[in-house]
C-alpha cells in the first residue's frame, strides 16, 4: 500500500528540492551561545532567538542543574493530576507580576498555549479578528474554535475598523482582536495603542502573542504593551519561555483571573500535556529574573541592532525597516529563494551561521535571511557578520 504513496512523497520532495526550498537542519555541537560550533565549522551564531544571551548563562544553567537534583528530571502526569510543584506555581506568580497580570497559566509550548486559548474562550456566537501575518500556532488555534472568523491586513487599522464593524454587524457575543506583538518573520511592531483604541470604541477584547517581545521590548523588557503604553488594556497576553527568557521550552498565558481559571478547567493542550519539566521551570525562573533586571544587556542589544542596520545599508543590502533585533535581508524574485540559500551556505564558510527563509515559510518571492541579534553578540561579532554577507554575496554572484 505505501509503494505508490512513497513514490508520490518522494516526486513532491525532489520538487521542493529542485526549486531551491529544501530546508536542511544543520547540527550544532556546541551549546546555544552567540559562538557555536557546527560539524562544518566554528560561527558566529546570528539566527537564533537567544535575544538576550540567557540560553547558556551560567546562572540559569546553575538554577537548573540544582533543579535537577531537588526536584527529579520531569513530572510524568499532567498538571491536575499530580504534575504540579511549587515551582510551577512560583515560576506562574513570577511572570504574572513581571507582566502585571492577574494570573497566569504554564504550556508546553507557546504553540500549545494558543492552541488552548481560543476554543475555551470563543464559540458560535462569538467573533475572532486576526492579523494576515499572525504566527501559525495562532492560526491553528483559531480554527479549533467555532467562533466566525475576521483577518485584516497586516497593522492596517482600516481594515481592522473594518472587520470590527462587521463583526459588530453579524451580531458577536464576544469579539476578540488577536495579534502578534511582533511579526516573526518581518520583525515589525504590531501598533497596540491603535488596536486597543478601536477595540475599545468596538467593546472586544485584546490577545497578544508576544513571543518575540518579552524580555527586551520595552523600558522594563515588559514586551510590547508596555512599548506602546497599554499594559493596562491587553486583556490576554501569551508568549513563550523558548526566547529571551533563557530560550529552553514552555509557554504561557497571562491573563485576568477568570480567563485563567477557566482555562485550567477547560483548556486541552493544559489538560492533556505534561507538565513543563522542573529544571525549565527553575531555569526560566532565574532567566526572568535576570531579565527583569537587565537593563545593559537590552542596551547592548539595541546597539547591536542600529549598528547591523546602519552598516548592512552601507554595503547595500535590501532590509526590512524597523527597530527589533529580527532584522530580514531580502531576496526579492522568481530566484530569490534560490539566492538567499546559497548565500547563507556561503556565509557559513566566512564563519557565520544564519539560514535562509522561503516559501512557504515567507510568501512567493520574500525570500530572506532573517539575521537576529544578541545582546551576547560584541561589537566585533556585528561587524565580522556584515563581512561575511559581503564576501557571500561576491561569491555567490
Amino acid at each position: 500500500m505505501y509503494g505508490t504513496v512513497k513514490d508520490e512523497l518522494a516526486t513532491t520532495l525532489h520538487e521542493i528540492e529542485e526549486a531551491g526550498l529544501y530546508k536542511h537542519e544543520r547540527e550544532l555541537t556546541s551549546p546555544q551561545s552567540a559562538h557555536i560550533t557546527t560539524r562544518k565549522a566554528e560561527a558566529l551564531n546570528f539566527c537564533a532567538n537567544n535575544y538576550l544571551g540567557l540560553a547558556d548563562h551560567p546562572e540559569v544553567e546553575a538554577a537548573a542543574a540544582q533543579a535537577l537534583q531537588e526536584w527529579g528530571f520531569g513530572m510524568a502526569s499532567v498538571r491536575f493530576i499530580c504534575g504540579t510543584q511549587e515551582l510551577h506555581k512560583r515560576l506562574e506568580r513570577a511572570i504574572s507580576d513581571f507582566l502585571q497580570t492577574d494570573d497566569t497559566i504554564l504550556y508546553s509550548s507557546c504553540f500549545d498555549a494558543n492552541g488552548g486559548v481560543f476554543e475555551v474562550l470563543f464559540g458560535a456566537e462569538d467573533a475572532i479578528i486576526s492579523d494576515e501575518l499572525n504566527h501559525a500556532s495562532i492560526i491553528d488555534g483559531i480554527r479549533l474554535s467555532k467562533a466566525r472568523r475576521f483577518r485584516y491586513k497586516n497593522a492596517d487599522m482600516a481594515d481592522l475598523r473594518t472587520q470590527l464593524q462587521a463583526a459588530k454587524d453579524g451580531g458577536a457575543r464576544r469579539t476578540v482582536v488577536v495579534t502578534d506583538g511582533v511579526f516573526s518573520m518581518d520583525g515589525f511592531l504590531a501598533p497596540l495603542d491603535q488596536i486597543c483604541d478601536l477595540a475599545d470604541e468596538f467593546g472586544a477584547l485584546v490577545l497578544v502573542d508576544d513571543s518575540h517581545a518579552v524580555g527586551f521590548v520595552g523600558e522594563g523588557g515588559r514586551g510590547t504593551p508596555e512599548r506602546f503604553g497599554v499594559m493596562d488594556r491587553v486583556d490576554i497576553l501569551t508568549g513563550t519561555l523558548g526566547k529571551a527568557l533563557g530560550g529552553a521550552s514552555g509557554g504561557y498565558v497571562a491573563a485576568h483571573q477568570e480567563i485563567v481559571d477557566l482555562l485550567r478547567q477547560r483548556s486541552r493542550p493544559y489538560l492533556f500535556s505534561n507538565a513543563v519539566a522542573p529544571s525549565v521551570a527553575a531555569g526560566s525562573l532565574k532567566a526572568l529574573e535576570i531579565a527583569a533586571g537587565s537593563t545593559e544587556a537590552r542596551a547592548r542589544l539595541t546597539s547591536n541592532t542600529a549598528l547591523f542596520r546602519s552598516l548592512m545599508t552601507e554595503a547595500g543590502f535590501d532590509l526590512l525597516p524597523g527597530e527589533h533585533p529580527i532584522t530580514p535581508v531580502m531576496f526579492p524574485g522568481p530566484d530569490g529563494a534560490r539566492t538567499a540559500a546559497q548565500i547563507a551556505d556561503a556565509m557559513l564558510d566566512e564563519g557565520v551561521y544564519v539560514i535562509a527563509f522561503s516559501y512557504p515559510v515567507v510568501p512567493q518571492g520574500r525570500a530572506r535571511i532573517r539575521v537576529q541579534l544578541s545582546a551576547g553578540h560584541s561589537e566585533d561579532d556585528v561587524r565580522a557578520c556584515v563581512a561575511a554577507f559581503v564576501a557571500a554575496r561576491d561569491k555567490v554572484a
